[in-house]
């Protein structure tokens, strides 16, 4: 199987700059894997196509301010994207540029607000820095941080909220898990009120979430970690309905790969936490999932190949061709799809 058999010719304005005003009324195109059917509706307009009794599985991870502008005493600009936290206030960065900030070299942001000292020199090219400051990381983060968005999107955000979901809880990402973003507080009221469970993960998104896959053969390509979590009062909800004869819907790839990653052959899950490397294409059988809210993927990107993977290679390009042609908003700030 090859990258280019998941290859999609996108027009660049249809890539999504920015947030549609109204969370909710983004597009969503619904596909019936069964039926084999394409249709064209308002994100609002999922609560028809869901169950009492059916489990919705989001991700409640947080978006950090992870992208930093300082600069070296010689007054040279650098830019950080803090990638993860190895210890305490030891974190692994991208630095740009790289070839300027040797071990020892010191980074001040934010007037003196933050300091970083670059520690070492990490595989890859990436930076250990150790950071100092007075009071709260996180809230200075917030004061002096811009949300790390996505490669494609060259508009500036001017409400950082629009890059979290409004159920984001647990600091911890370097993206957001956009399936999600379309969903508002009033809309899970009368999903709830329908009878419908709602359970959390928590994985916090990687950059790696925007590596290309470099190699021909998609089976040689190698997948970045995640870290994640499940909790026993969400694993009982999930496993409530497998054992009822319920639908299991995960909102977002992320959450999909959690489920997936701890399900047993029966799809039924249990508390955990760990990394996932879990790596979904054509040919994987799925154990848990049944359904799925996501968003317009990349051409040749892993997660068109995970959508596939569900709905069947030809019938998702048949989509995807077919949201082009309708002219849907792509990618992180764009439309939605349901896959069931």
């Amino acid at each position: 199987m090859n990258v280019s058999d998941f290859y999609y010719d996108l027009p660049e304005e249809l890539i999504a700059q920015t947030p549609i005003e109204k969370r909710d009324e983004s597009r969503l195109m619904v596909l019936d894997r069964g039926k084999q059917t394409i249709e064209h509706k308002t994100f609002k307009d999922i609560i028809d196509y869901l169950e009492p009794g059916d489990c919705l599985v989001r991700n409640n991870t947080k978006v950090i301010p992870a992208r930093l502008y300082g600069k070296k005493s010689t007054g040279a600009k650098i830019e950080f994207l803090l990638l993860n936290r190895i210890e305490g206030d030891i974190w692994e960065c991208i630095v740009r540029p790289g070839h300027k900030l040797k071990p020892g070299t010191e980074v001040e942001f934010g007037d003196g607000l933050l300091k970083g000292i670059v520690l070492d020199i990490m595989p890859g090219g990436t930076r250990k820095v150790e950071f100092k400051y007075e009071g709260i990381f996180n809230e200075i983060l917030d004061k002096i941080g811009l949300m790390p968005l996505p490669p494609y999107i060259h508009e500036s955000l001017k409400d950082k909220d629009r890059y979290q979901t409004v159920y984001a809880k647990y600091d911890g990402s370097a993206a957001a898990p956009t399936a999600g973003l379309h969903f508002t507080p009033e809309l899970f009221e009368k999903i709830k009120a329908k009878g419908i469970d709602v359970a959390n993960v928590t994985l916090h998104v990687g950059i790696g979430t925007f590596r290309p896959v470099k190699v021909e053969n998609v089976e040689e390509h190698h997948m970045h970690s995640e870290h994640f979590y499940i909790k026993q009062e969400d694993v009982d909800k999930i496993n409530n309905a497998k054992k009822n004869g319920k639908r299991v819907i995960a909102v977002g790839t992320t959450s999909c790969r959690v489920l997936e990653t701890i399900a047993d052959e029966n799809g039924l899950v249990k508390p955990t936490e760990g990394d996932t490397q879990i790596f979904i294409y054509p040919g994987y059988k799925y154990k848990c999932l049944d359904g799925l809210v996501t968003n317009f993927h990349l051409p040749e990107s892993t997660l068109i190949m995970l959508v596939s993977a569900l709905a069947g290679r030809d019938y998702i390009m048949k989509a995807y061709n077919e949201a082009v042609k309708e002219k849907y908003r792509f990618f992180s700030f764009g439309d939605a799809m349901l896959i069931l």
